[in-house]
């Protein structure tokens, strides 16, 4: 009996029967013999032959957006890593620095460069085209904010700059700028002295990735100006290193409306070099320094009497007076800054040596002026600054630092003179005197604030400053500083503010004059009193909106308006014909102005307005009487005087487009013209200025990152004739104009 026969028969010779094996059970059979009996035989088991599996085809892989095979991406580099870990200490810098609640205009390296001229304007040049700010003449600084005379502060990475003795100088290079803001208003306890506004820079920090450029611009006046800049990555350390040398005929303002002018020639260098090591992610050390060099010739104006007698000569042509001043100035700084568990803080020191020299022409000026006098200026100021910041919980950043300096100036004055006989006239017998001043002064400030964030809408930011002055004069002052940053909607900002300030004057400009050296002498003056000058302490309230336009989108617009009271308001003026300055004080002054600003980008177009009305009065004199004759003094006692640097309207505005690797831009600024006349009663007449340039990249490499740029500009595109200063007013000693027509063209190259 077979069971469950499937399949897989097996024959085997075994009784010459079949047997079967079953496919998955044991085969077993009984089989009978012949005698009868039965023999039982055992099973046998005989497994199913092994069937090959064929072979597994292999899957097509599915190729998705989602899923496409990329390459891995390389590792970054170390510059790289450096490069992030610089941007986090920038981002921490800038939290201490922060000026919230006040008036801020910025312009980028990119916004510079579109400029006509682009960083081969000067830093003055770059400031005209922000709201409030008006052109002036070289020894006075070039410029006023919001009609303020000096009183400007200068801060690189958020470490203030001292003041130097120089006048015409501008010791910062433009093409170091990464980022400059111009901040104005009711500022924080945290900017102290200096508080008409603050020249904020950030260096590049996009410059170190081992390039540079070489560049050669020039034109009319025959102006060259050669520069380089080279930055870099070695290590954990960044550095960057620029120079630039400036030769033109047309040193300093024009006295005449000519085309060239008379004896105006000035060869100018200026350096720069920045250093920056990371220590670890979360602190580093900078070295910051910058050298400026320049020598000047003092343009004639031809056609001046002559009133004096001076070794045997008393007719000399003013055209051919021989008058210079050389001027140098020169500044370290060494930081640390380190952030961590919500501190953030920077340790700083800094120098600044400044030197002026003032060299006369003897006869020319003793014929033509009755003085010839030899000035020196000299000063060297340390100091250390630190400023922490200090995260509590979400809704409050502590600021508090403090800052110490110390400065030791020298002011000598050798004047050769002619005596007075006994008649009061002047007579051949020419001498001279010494009249020398050297003081050592020192600047102490400290501040605590606190930005408070009321809503995530609505900050508060008040805090208390504290200086102390021991120079010419000694005082102090406690200043306490309130603001609120209101944002009700997206892209609207409101910004309100107080501000008590306490301004000491530059210690250089308040150096005492010795009258008695000059009594009976050309240069005895009508009035003898000489009271110091002292410190200024003014009250400031202001006030702005700045709202983004959703409709038009890149348009922005603001309007600010501001308030000033002061007491022994700073001012100074030339009183004479060395291109110094002196510092006196009005008795009382106020200051008030509107300004509106407005803003519109567009992918590669850019365009920009601003308009500012102002008006500085001010009454009395309280120091340094004897530069003003008596009329003038008995006028500005009873009379609310325009300060000579008051202009009532102020605008600028420009436009750029960058098409196809080439731009296009121009820029205008227009006032209504500064003071003058007796007791600056009148005005100079108004004018406008317009520039334009073109700037086209050309890749003559197969690296584009490296194109080389021609450029050319026009300076007072339409040749207006006009005056900055008419040689009338208060502390007005000459004429000058402004710019002529100029052409200009530069190329350079990146490497």
């Amino acid at each position: 009996m077979v069971a469950s026969l499937k399949r897989n028969c097996v024959v085997f010779s075994l009784a010459s029967l079949p047997l079967c094996g079953f496919e998955g059970a044991a085969s077993s059979q009984t089989i009978a013999p012949r005698d009868g009996g039965t023999t039982a035989l055992p099973a046998i088991e005989v497994p199913a032959p092994h069937r090959a599996q064929p072979p597994r085809r292999p899957r097509a892989p599915v190729i998705t957006q989602a899923r496409r095979w990329e390459p891995d991406a390389p590792p970054p580099t170390e510059a790289q890593v450096l490069a992030s870990k610089t941007a986090t200490l920038d981002d921490a810098r800038r939290n201490i620095f922060a000026p919230v609640g006040t008036s801020r205009y910025e312009f980028s390296h990119q916004a510079i460069e579109a400029l006509p001229q682009g960083t081969n304007s000067a830093l003055d040049k770059v400031l005209l085209q922000a709201p409030g700010v008006t052109q002036d003449t070289a020894e006075r600084d070039k410029l006023h904010v919001r009609n303020e005379h000096g009183n400007l502060q200068f801060r690189i990475n958020g470490i203030a700059l001292p003041e130097g003795a120089g006048a015409f100088g501008q010791f910062l290079d433009t093409a170091i700028v990464g980022q400059l803001d111009l901040i104005t208003g009711a500022l924080p306890a945290q900017f102290g002295l200096r508080t008409a506004g603050v020249v904020d820079i950030q260096t590049k920090t996009d410059a170190f990735n081992n390039s540079g450029s070489v560049s050669v611009y020039g034109g009319s006046h025959r102006t060259i100006t050669p520069s380089f800049e080279y930055g870099g990555t070695a290590g954990q350390t960044q550095y960057f290193v620029s120079g630039r040398y400036f030769g033109s005929n047309l040193g300093i303002e024009n006295p005449t409306p000519a085309n060239e002018a008379i004896h105006d020639r000035t060869a100018q260098e200026k350096g720069f070099l920045y250093l920056s090591t990371v220590i670890d992610p979360t602190s580093r050390l900078t070295f910051i320094s910058g050298l400026s060099n320049g020598l000047y010739q003092i343009p004639n104006n031809p056609g001046q009497p002559s009133n004096f007698t001076a070794f045997g000569v008393s007719n000399f042509d003013s055209s051919l007076l021989n008058e210079r001043q050389k001027e140098l100035n020169q500044f370290n700084v060494v930081a640390y800054q380190k952030s961590g568990d919500g501190i953030d803080y920077q340790l700083s020191y800094f120098n600044r040596y400044s030197q002026l020299h003032f060299i006369p022409d003897q006869i020319g000026d003793l014929v033509i002026n009755g003085v010839a006098s030899d000035v020196y200026r000299q000063t060297f100021v340390n100091g250390i600054q630190e400023d922490t910041a200090y995260r509590v919980g979400y809704a409050h950043t502590l600021r508090f630092g403090f800052s110490v300096s110390v400065e030791r100036s020298l002011v000598n004055n050798i004047s050769t003179v002619l005596p007075l006989d006994a008649g009061g006239s002047p007579f051949d017998a020419p001498f001279s005197v010494f009249d020398a001043s050297a003081k050592t002064g020192w600047l102490l400030g400290t501040y605590f604030q606190d930005e408070w964030k009321i809503t995530n809408n609505l900050n508060l930011n008040a805090g208390l400053r504290f200086d102390q002055m021991y120079q010419y004069v000694d005082a102090n002052q406690f200043s306490p500083r309130i603001s609120l940053t209101w944002k009700p909607f997206e892209g609207t900002t409101f910004h309100a503010g107080y501000a008590r300030n306490f301004t000491p004057p530059p210690q250089v400009l308040a150096a005492p004059t010795n009258l008695a050296l000059v009594q009976n002498t050309t240069q005895q003056p009508a009035v003898s009193a000489h009271d110091p000058v002292l410190p200024e302490r003014s009250n400031v309230f202001d006030v702005g909106v700045v709202q983004k336009i959703h409709a038009i989108p890149g348009l922005e617009v603001g309007v600010d308006a501001y308030y000033k009271t002061a007491r022994d308001q700073i001012d100074d003026g030339q009183f004479g014909a060395a291109y110094v300055l002196t510092a006196f004080n009005f008795d009382r002054g106020k200051n008030v102005g509107v300004e509106l600003k407005s803003s519109y980008t567009n992918g590669n177009f850019r365009a920009y307005a601003n308009l500012a009305w102002a008006r500085q009065l001010a009454t009395g004199i309280v120091s340094n009487q004897f530069l003003f004759d008596p009329d003038t003094l008995a006028y500005i006692a009873s009379h609310d005087t325009y300060t000579d640097h008051t202009q009532i309207y102020t605008a600028s505005a420009g436009v750029s487009y960058l098409w196809d690797s080439t731009r296009f831009s121009a820029s205008m600024i227009f006032g209504s013209g500064m003071r003058a006349g007796f007791a600056n009663i009148d005005h100079v007449p108004s004018y406008t200025q317009v520039n334009m340039g073109i700037a086209r990249d050309f890749f003559l490499q197969p690296d584009r990152s490296k194109p080389t740029t021609l450029r050319f500009d026009v300076v007072n595109l339409f040749d207006r004739i006009y005056t900055i200063r008419d040689g009338t007013g208060i502390g007005v000693f000459a004429p000058q104009f402004g710019p002529r027509r100029g052409f200009y063209m530069g190329i350079s190259q990146k490497i």
